[in-house]
């Protein structure tokens, strides 16, 4: 399975801004479980183990990498 890495959400800016403003105002702990919730939330909508099991290995093969 090849996942998208390119942009695909047609207004990035006003995504990150929103994310942003999600997380304002709540303490490190909760900004880390608001993440893995939404984490689930979209794992949950995307279903498919061979599709997720690909974005965790990018993911934690991109944070390997910075």
């Amino acid at each position: 399975m090849s996942l998208n890495t390119k942009p695909n959400i047609l207004d990035s800016d006003g995504f990150y801004a929103d994310l942003l403003a999600t997380h304002r105002g709540l303490t490190e702990a909760e900004s880390h479980a608001l993440n893995a919730r939404l984490v689930l939330i979209l794992a949950n909508h995307i279903g498919a183990v061979e599709v997720l099991t690909a974005a965790l290995t990018l993911a934690k093969n991109r944070s390997a990498q910075t």
